[in-house]
């Protein structure tokens, strides 16, 4: 019989017991209200990334555009290339209710009806989500927030199984 230990890391998971440890942390960063059921790989990736200035057309830690941002974290998350484009990741996702999002579905955003899509980003939860902006690269912003909510076109979901 095995012995516990108050100091032994759970069995099959040391990274999922530390990431447990830091959803405090997560919530603080990100300003959501994050609980040990939420992705701790996801928050703690977009974590990393946030204040990353914005730069069209790249994807890496020293400048990243929204559609890179969100190509680079689901690469890294959940080993999934997605197209560097707003629009073609709109296009190959699962749509889904505003009133369903979940943590890690991508949020889309135009400029009125008939325009095309040009921003994406990812839902959080408590009605944030992470994105890369012109004025001022990696952050959590609010659907709530006027440009936002004006904006706000559609939500989509990537099968990550």
């Amino acid at each position: 019989m095995a012995e516990a230990s108050l100091f032994a890391l759970p069995e099959g998971g040391s990274d999922d017991f530390r990431d447990s440890l830091n959803v405090g942390y997560y919530s603080q960063a990100l300003g959501i209200r994050a609980d040990y059921e939420d992705n701790a790989s996801l928050l703690r990736t977009i974590t990393e990334w946030l204040g990353t200035p914005y730069r069209f057309g790249s994807n890496s830690k020293s400048g990243t555009d929204c559609s890179g941002f969100v190509t680079r974290v689901f690469k890294e998350v959940y080993g999934i290339s997605l197209v560097h484009s707003s629009r073609s990741m709109f296009n190959n996702v699962q749509h889904v209710a505003k009133t369903e999002m979940k943590t890690g579905d991508l949020v889309f955003f135009r400029r009125g009806p008939g325009q095309p899509i040009y921003h994406v980003g990812i839902y959080l939860k408590d009605g944030k989500f992470a994105h890369s902006a012109t004025n001022g690269g990696v952050m959590v912003s609010s659907l709530e927030q006027p440009y936002y909510h004006r904006n706000f076109y559609a939500a989509g979901r990537v099968n990550v199984e």
